[in-house]
């Protein structure tokens, strides 16, 4: 005897829609969860190591706060003071500025110089390539402790060099005039191979289609190179000059163990005169509302540059 049996009834298709989604939705969640986990340990880190101590200088540089004598709020006086009050923080502002105006585009044209001489196929280009890239692995403290006595008055092998040639050197390290380029010069042969390097990938990067073009219309290298090369690697040119400047204004190293600000201030900067504030007078409020002026001039500065960026980095027109 057959049995009837019913046939099975659809599963609607909203229904089945509606699976799919809260599948999607839970594999969604815990695919994030993942991934909060996975950043936890850095965003713990930063949180108590730059978050924290950002926000609690803030707070600082609203009081008096010192190791000296008692705390209190003291309001804006500290930023009144700073701005309006302290002939030091403006000479040290001068003094970051004059550093950073030396440094900036002697770093960028030697680098850049150097990234074109070395993209060519020259015998033992490798070896120069590392020569140029390693002082930016070596330690400040030991780069800045060689060239002090590279530039000393008696023993320093600059003044040897002259002495052999018949001419007295200067005392390099402390004559106002020579001992900040002397510190710019120092800086930008620590610093110059890591923009050679920037600015090698970039070249390479360029087709040799454009080249050839210009060639058989007869263009002249000079041409090529400011008609080609640098609006194919002004995003890499806005990039160094950017990170060139942030780390100019920020420079200390080299200052505090060639000449520990001297001699007279002439080469106390601002992230000096902040450490001189903070770690040998003190006062940690007064030297937190110097620190975060400090933060809003870097912050401006690359503001400015990044809204100028139009007018000449190609990529961005």
């Amino acid at each position: 005897m057959d049995t009837y049996r019913a046939a099975p009834a659809e599963v609607p298709a909203a229904t089945v829609v509606t699976k799919k989604r809260n599948d999607f939705s839970r594999i969604k969640r815990r695919n994030a969860i993942y991934g909060y986990l996975f950043i936890a340990p850095m965003m713990l880190g930063f949180l108590i190591f730059m978050a924290g101590p950002i926000i609690s200088a803030f707070g600082l540089s609203f009081t008096s706060y010192s190791l000296l004598h008692a705390t209190k709020f003291v309001g804006v006086d500290n930023y009144v003071k700073v701005l309006t009050d302290d002939e030091l923080f403006w000479s040290s502002v001068g003094h970051t500025l004059y550093f950073s105006a030396g440094l900036i585009p002697l770093n960028l044209m030697l680098a850049l110089g150097l990234a074109l001489l070395l993209s060519t196929k020259l015998p033992g280009v490798g070896i120069f390539r590392t020569a140029i890239f390693t002082p930016v692995v070596t330690s400040i403290i030991v780069w800045a402790i060689v060239w002090k006595y590279v530039f000393a008055t008696d023993a320093g092998l600059v003044n040897q060099i002259l002495h052999f040639f018949g001419i007295t050197g200067p005392a390099w390290m402390y004559n106002t005039t020579l001992v900040m380029p002397v510190v710019i010069l120092v800086s930008v042969l620590k610093k110059v191979g890591m923009n050679m390097v920037i600015f090698l990938a970039a070249l390479q990067d360029v087709p040799k289609m454009y080249y050839e073009a210009a060639t058989i219309d007869g263009a002249s290298k000079w041409k090529q190179f400011t008609r080609i090369t640098l609006p194919m690697i002004s995003p890499s040119l806005f990039l160094t000059l950017i990170i060139t400047l942030i780390g100019s204004l920020k420079v200390f190293s080299q200052i505090s163990v060639m000449t520990d600000g001297g001699p007279g201030n002439s080469t106390s900067v601002l992230v000096y005169y902040i450490y001189k504030l903070a770690f040998k007078t003190y006062e940690f409020g007064y030297a937190s509302a110097v620190a975060f002026i400090l933060f809003f001039l870097v912050l401006v500065l690359t503001m400015v540059q990044w809204n100028f960026r139009k007018r000449w980095v190609h990529h961005e027109q």
